[in-house]
């Protein structure tokens, strides 16, 4: 080491373009918090002033007043360990996929049926023995009908109701 180096010791710290990127980070955490519907913000853990700030950014309607506010909630992030909050997030998001992976599910057993008829009800009473096969029949039967005469598909919904429970 040079006489210079022993005057100046290297920082190991981020640097500032990092804390610049972690802050960006932070902030848009606080905007995806901004814009999540109360019954998910009540599933992250999030002490009190961090919710208020949150629940204010909300109401406001004002776009300079709201950039403000999530900077603000930026600002709190900073302070506080984010890594739960990110992982309450994921879990949720996983959970929300999963539920849509389970509805899709349901959509695609009502589509065969209607289209592929008894080859499809067949399969679907392997998969699950304690479905009532005439009640089914008569949900497919309906629901095609209302299809063909172009009416409301209220047996097709209700078809699609008796496989959500059927199916779990």
């Amino acid at each position: 080491m040079s006489e210079h180096d022993e005057d100046f010791p290297l920082y190991e710290g981020p640097s500032k373009s990092q804390r610049k990127r972690d802050s960006a980070a932070l902030q848009d955490l606080g905007a995806e918090l901004v814009n999540m519907s109360k019954s998910k913000l009540a599933a992250i853990p999030l002490d009190e002033d961090l919710r208020e700030a949150i629940a204010l950014a909300q109401s406001i309607k004002a776009h300079g007043g709201r950039k403000r506010q999530i900077l603000y909630i930026g600002k709190l992030l900073r302070g506080i360990d984010a890594t739960p909050i990110r992982e309450a997030i994921a879990k949720l998001d996983q959970t929300d996929a999963a539920s849509v992976a389970h509805l899709h599910r349901l959509e695609r057993w009502r589509e065969r049926l209607l289209t592929e008829g008894n080859d499809a009800l067949t399969q679907l009473l392997g998969e699950f023995p304690a479905a009532d096969s005439q009640h089914l029949r008569q949900l497919i039967r309906n629901a095609q009908q209302e299809h063909a005469a172009g009416k409301p598909p209220k047996s097709s919904r209700e078809l699609f109701r008796y496989l959500r429970e059927l199916v779990g």
